[in-house]
């Protein structure tokens, strides 16, 4: 999972980034580095990583104004961010976690704990942005199955029109009988194919009742995070 995984680390302490840099190298994560807030944001910008270790306590920026900022943009407000603080007030980390932070590791850390959160973070991302994707799929699938089935309407009303115009030639004429005999034969393709449409968006709506929707799926993943 780590492979070419990319790590942001910002801390203006260099004993720390030195640390996870040798670390975290050698297990296979691409890492870059930020002293501060402000170099934070433009290493995001430029190396776009896939997870944030963001220590709160900073000059200039906090990491707490840092994650406002990102969270506040579209085009980084997904990127996990795991947080270091040397506060362990239960308020520090509610606020922590409102901000949109994944993790909140109190300082000083294990490093094996650290690991073992970052590969959780990441994993649960990735699981999450499956889900979106997923759930996207299926939303297009239902769009366009109930777009064939009011097409499916409209040919079946054009038959009747055609049946009835049919009925009302009252001619022998066997073209027309051939025609009518078409007729029957479509409509019967007709409904089975709208028997089938009509099953496959019963089930749709069976699994969307099983489903755990997207921002529940995110609480419980930092529900997870947090005990």
């Amino acid at each position: 999972m780590n492979a070419q995984k990319r790590i942001l680390i910002v801390d203006d302490e260099t004993i720390n980034l030195d640390f996870f840099d040798v670390m975290l190298s050698k297990l296979g994560f691409s890492v870059e580095m930020a002293r501060d807030g402000v170099e934070a944001l433009e290493k995001v910008k430029k190396f776009y990583p896939d997870l944030i270790l963001l220590d709160n306590i900073m000059p200039q920026m906090t990491g707490w104004e840092v994650t406002k900022i990102l969270k506040s943009d579209p085009k980084y407000k997904e990127i996990p961010i795991v947080m270091f603080s040397a506060l362990d007030d239960v308020k520090d980390k509610i606020e922590g976690f409102e901000l949109g932070v994944d993790d909140y590791i109190t300082k000083p850390f294990n490093f094996a704990e650290v690991l073992a959160r970052i590969r959780a973070v990441i994993r649960n991302r990735e699981l999450y942005a499956q889900i979106v994707a997923r759930e996207s799929r299926l939303s297009l699938a239902e769009e366009l199955s109930s777009g064939m089935k009011q097409d499916l309407l409209d040919f079946e009303k054009n038959i009747d029109e055609l049946d009835e115009a049919i009925k009302a030639i009252k001619s022998e004429d066997k073209h027309l009988k051939h025609v009518a005999e078409k007729s029957k034969k479509v409509r019967k393709h007709v409904a089975a194919l709208d028997a089938r449409i009509e099953k496959t968006i019963n089930e749709w709506e069976k699994l969307k009742k099983n489903e755990i929707d997207l921002p529940m799926l995110e609480t419980h993943i930092r529900k997870n995070m947090d005990s």
